[in-house]
């Protein structure tokens, strides 16, 4: 029965996604916003949502490793999963917008998480914080929209003509399966850990923030066979930043006790939460494009954090050889390749015409 509310809430979250997804941006292509736009808002707002719902339960019910463990997982499988595949599909063009600004804030956002949780939680005060940095961004981001209005997306995206009261209506019912899901696939996941003796953070960080990501993974892999990279990319993005200022200043908010940090995720998920997002501007730096063995890099690093967390986990034999593999062998050459090629494109771009 664990396994199947596992299961069921996973499919209700995929189903609600994609409803709220479809019906959202419907609504929003009516009034002319940008690919981009729609990626960083409707579309990475929507996929978030399973993210929200989880994070939200499992804060009120005071799991705080599942709270933090799904935000911080999510944010990695994100990038290194989603952008990966993604890329491996087809090559992913960045908008100047994302690396000017967007991808920089989401790298500023995770190093004010890292801060914020130095005095062992995420309280009140600190989801206040944050829910604030979220109104900022969405009106920012309103800003725009109104700015660069793209009536010619709507042809793309959706007929102009859809009624209102059907997309309101995939709203609702999408936002229903959402919380019917969460309820489940939390519910499974606490006993399905505590059955096999695996912590909640464990838990969190691995089934749940994959699992609730799923929506991201079904979107960015259409939208990259479609040519619509500006979605395809941005929805990573803006998930993430959601995920950050929305999910988690929400979930410090209404958890009775604030959010306690493990000591592990503070000292190891959340500053790999920051690398990988810093490592997101020296890709899409250069030539403004995620190519093909870059996504093949991203993904085996998350293969290789996975693996990484599952050896911690089993108290595994392999975990120190993988560990020093990992530290001085894989991301010192990765590091020194990123360099050179950033190096390179800087060569490019102050070469005399």
């Amino acid at each position: 029965m664990t396994i199947l509310a596992l299961i069921a809430g996973m499919l209700l979250l995929i189903i609600g996604a994609e409803g709220l997804v479809k019906g959202a941006s419907r609504l929003a292509v009516r009034f002319g916003m940008s690919s981009l736009l729609i990626g960083l808002t409707v579309v990475a707002f929507g996929t978030s949502s399973p993210e929200l719902a989880v994070s939200l339960k499992a804060a009120i019910d005071d799991q705080a490793g599942i709270a933090l463990g799904n935000v911080v997982g999510s944010n990695v499988f994100n990038v290194l999963f989603i952008l990966g595949v993604s890329a491996l599909i087809v090559p992913l063009t960045v908008a100047q917008q994302l690396i000017r600004f967007d991808i920089p804030l989401m790298v500023g956002l995770s190093l004010l998480v890292l801060l914020l949780v130095l005095d062992g939680s995420v309280g009140r005060l600190d989801g206040g914080l944050l829910v604030i940095g979220l109104t900022a961004y969405l009106l920012f981001l309103f800003r725009q929209s109104r700015r660069e209005p793209s009536p010619e997306s709507r042809a793309k995206h959706g007929p102009i003509g859809a009624r209102l009261l059907n997309n309101l209506a995939y709203v609702v019912g999408g936002l229903g399966m959402l919380v019917l899901g969460s309820r489940w696939l939390v519910d499974g996941a606490v006993v399905f850990a505590q059955s096999l003796g695996v912590s909640d953070q464990v838990i969190g960080l691995t089934i749940i923030a994959a699992g609730t990501s799923f929506p991201e993974v079904v979107t960015s892999i259409v939208a990259a066979l479609r040519g619509e990279r500006d979605i395809a990319v941005g929805n990573v993005v803006g998930s993430n930043v959601f995920n950050l200022l929305g999910v988690l200043g929400l979930a410090g908010l209404l958890a009775p006790t604030g959010i306690a940090v493990p000591e592990a995720m503070a000292g190891f998920d959340i500053p790999v939460m920051n690398a990988v997002a810093l490592l997101c501007l020296p890709i899409c730096f250069t030539g403004g494009v995620i190519s093909r063995w870059e996504g093949g890099v991203l993904l085996a690093y998350y293969l290789a954090y996975t693996l990484y967390l599952i050896l911690a986990a089993t108290h595994h034999d392999a975990l120190p050889v993988f560990s020093v593999t990992m530290l001085f062998f894989a991301l010192p050459l990765t590091a020194l390749t990123l360099v050179v090629l950033v190096l390179q494109e800087r060569h490019r771009g102050i070469r005399p015409l």
